[in-house]
């Protein structure tokens, strides 16, 4: 359970939903506890969300609701069970049907070939009555709960359908005179349960596989460490494991927690995390991701994360999160749903009535094609066509790196039409380093590299991280600066040997009035070629005088040109948004293949201008995807309408972006764009063809050209077509250019 201090969040799962009206059923029994806020049900996980202000035994509460409404609520290790289930759990009850219901079919397919195998009708009773009664007992339970609750679910109509059907031909039977054959209906309801049953249970083992990408991501998780404590090396329990313990990994195995390599070197394999399929070295400092399969070495590694921080946790967390979250477009479909039985059953009432007294035909005819109207409709594929399709692709682009926080996020990114790259750290390498160093005429150049380093010896910026290294390589000793002050956007100063420096944009120099003098056409010179340039000056009393120019030269990230160039091909905008002077950004961009003349440049942004420049992209009627890796991008990445954050970048990126890329690889921008439009197409399509089976379906068995045992074989094919038809974005694959 997720809480903060006002609210808290808790999964329930929920065992007995067969329809999209159980999904609203459920819900509005979960809204009713007081307290709760929030309540969303997805019937493919089976499980339901709930948001509620923290109180006294709200999670017993809210489970004896959902009890309460006819259901039942599970706990987590009878969901585990249930996920976990052998491919044929569950089939018995469906397998007795069938051999109860094969000799009630039997005349059928007699008829065919001129032949006449009537069965007694006695026999027919002592065949249909157990499976109507005994394995369609489910169906009167849940019926029953839903008539208490005034609601309507296919349990029910299944119920009242099958029902009718028995009862009809027992009647028939009864009343018919001695040695009469009259025709009757036992093998419509039979096989109406029996398929009913094998359509539920195809469903159940679809729903297995669509959710294996979380199953096997729990997996990744060992239950053991090998703990290096004062006894020497012992195995404890994964829960037992602490920040600041020494682990030992042995080659082959699993590394259970994130941490950092303190002895030996290895290789490491994080193709289940990363969706990377090269192993990746790893030596004395380098971190390590839990999950990850050691490669040929033996390592000791310190933990720097356990329990629910873990890399590995937050992204289990992710996929859960995105799978239960319920897409725009599901509204819609609730919203038919719940009035969707109640029409069904006026339809069948109307049926009846409509051929026993307009056309004239005898009651039992007028109530079996009534009964085909019941059995059609039972919206089964409706409720599952969206989360059965969310599920899969959520859980495919795991696979692959791609981790999608929301619903909301995967149903918008098809729509992207404009994606603006952060440049620094995104398109480009994100480590630059000091290429010049220009001082004005007479200045020492390494006194002025000593004091620039400095000042910036404790900046996490990559270009002060470049100043420090290009000291260090000199073998300068730092001073440590005094009164240092961060500029945001701009700069640094403080105090080195006495004097007060300022280091920074040469926007910033502007704004204090500092004149470039001899240096400005080297520094349009430096700007031209890509580099980007920064002042460094001294301030004296009220006057700030330049004392030298700094130029630093990036490299663009492997496969970045290649990434933008897919995304043009796709009919795509692509835009560079950097905080370089306009020279430096420009260069940059054409060495990546953007044309600033067509607007794909966007420079000498501060990081606090960059969300504005987003919306200001929205307001002009673009829908647009943000890629950063920065906190500074994080505004950003929340102000757009989708945003990607890189995952090697950081967690404040990572938390405000609805796509997280768990490798650096801009290709996986492509990808995602991909994985959601194969996911809205799948959607789409499921709600066609759960819409096409009712409404063709309907009118069909109204008219008497379904009888219930082709109106239950339809029914149940609904379902199971809808979940296969999802589970082939199981075979989705990025372009080979994702998975290098």
């Amino acid at each position: 359970m997720n809480s903060s201090v006002n609210t808290a969040i808790v999964d329930i799962g929920i065992g007995g939903m067969t329809c999209a009206s159980c999904v609203s059923r459920v819900e509005r029994a979960l809204k009713k506890v007081p307290g709760v806020t929030e309540a969303s049900v997805n019937i493919a996980t089976e499980s339901a969300r709930i948001t509620f202000a923290p109180a006294e035994q709200m999670e017993a509460q809210l489970r004896r609701a959902v009890r309460n409404a006819g259901y039942e609520p599970r706990t987590e290790a009878q969901m585990e069970a249930h996920d976990d289930a052998a491919p044929w759990a569950g089939f018995a009850p469906v397998a007795v049907g069938l051999l109860l219901s094969a000799p009630l079919v039997l005349p059928m397919v007699g008829d065919l070939f001129g032949r006449h195998w009537m069965l007694p009708a006695w026999v027919q009773f002592l065949l249909a009555t157990p499976v109507q009664f005994v394995l369609g007992a489910r169906f009167y339970k849940a019926g029953w709960h839903s008539l208490k609750a005034l609601t309507g679910n296919m349990d029910l109509l299944v119920a009242i359908g099958t029902t009718a059907g028995w009862a009809l031909s027992t009647w028939l039977w009864l009343t018919a005179p001695s040695g009469a054959l009259v025709h009757l209906y036992f093998e419509g309801s039979a096989v109406v349960v029996t398929l009913v049953l094998l359509g539920k249970w195809l469903e159940a083992r679809a729903k297995r596989q669509a959710t294996s990408a979380i199953r096997a991501l729990h997996a990744l998780q060992p239950d053991v460490a090998h703990w290096v404590g004062l006894d020497g090396e012992v195995d404890v329990p994964i829960a037992e494991v602490l920040v600041g313990d020494r682990l030992v990994v042995k080659p082959g195995e699993r590394i259970p927690v994130d941490g950092t390599v303190t002895e030996g070197r290895t290789q490491v394999d994080e193709s289940m995390l990363t969706g990377e399929s090269v192993p990746a070295a790893r030596e004395v400092g380098d971190k390590l991701t839990g999950g990850a399969i050691n490669g040929d070495g033996r390592i000791v590694m310190q933990v720097s994360a356990v329990g629910s921080e873990t890399v590995l946790s937050r992204i289990i967390r992710l996929v859960e999160d995105a799978q239960a979250a319920k897409a725009p477009i599901q509204r819609m479909v609730d919203q038919v749903s719940a009035v969707f039985v109640p029409v069904v059953m006026a339809l069948a009432l109307l049926t009846l009535l409509g051929w026993w007294w307009g056309a004239a035909v005898p009651f039992e005819t007028a109530t079996i094609h009534a009964v085909a109207v019941l059995v059609i409709a039972c919206p089964c594929a409706l409720g599952l066509a969206t989360p059965a399709a969310i599920m899969a692709g959520t859980g495919v682009a795991a696979r692959f790196g791609i981790l999608i926080k929301d619903a909301q996020a995967l149903e918008l990114a098809h729509k992207v039409d404009t994606v603006v790259f952060d440049k620094t750290g995104t398109l480009t390498v994100g480590r630059p380093r000091l290429t010049s160093l220009v001082t004005v005429p007479g200045a020492s150049e390494q006194a002025l590299l000593h004091i620039a380093a400095s000042l910036q010896s404790g900046s996490e910026h990559p270009l002060g991280r470049a100043v420090v290294a290009a000291a260090q390589e000199q073998a300068l000793v730092l001073d440590a600066p005094e009164n240092m002050r961060s500029v945001p956007g701009r700069g640094t100063e403080g105090e080195v040997g006495g004097a007060h420096y300022l280091l920074g944009s040469q926007r910033w120099m502007e704004e204090l009035g500092v004149d470039l003098g001899a240096l400005a056409s080297q520094a349009q010179a430096l700007q031209s070629q890509g580099s980007a340039v920064s002042a460094l000056a001294e301030r004296q009393g009220e006057r700030v005088a330049l004392r030298a120019l700094l130029a630093f030269g990036d490299e663009p990230k492997p496969g970045a040109k290649e990434a933008l160039q897919a995304l043009r091909a796709r009919g795509i905008k692509v835009v560079m948004l950097s905080g370089d002077n306009r020279g430096a950004a420009e260069a940059m961009a054409l060495r990546l293949g953007l044309n600033p003349q067509d607007g794909e440049v966007i420079a000498e942004v501060l990081p606090g201008e960059k969300a504005a420049k987003i919306a200001a992209l929205k307001a002009s009627g673009k829908v647009v995807a943000m890629v950063g890796d920065g906190i500074n991008d994080a505004p950003a990445l929340a102000a757009a309408d989708v945003g990607l954050a890189m995952g090697d970048g950081t967690d404040v990126a990572m938390h405000a972006a609805g796509i997280t890329l768990m490798r650096g690889d801009l290709s996986l921008v492509v990808a995602a764009l991909d994985i959601s439009d194969r996911t809205v197409a799948k959607i789409r399509q499921n709600l066609f063809w759960a819409f096409a089976y009712n409404v063709a379906g309907i009118p069909l068995a109204a008219l008497g050209f379904l009888n219930p045992v082709v109106a239950g074989a339809a029914m149940a094919m609904s379902s199971v077509s809808v979940m296969s038809n999802a589970l082939l974005l199981k075979r989705w694959r990025p372009k080979k250019a994702a998975i290098v």
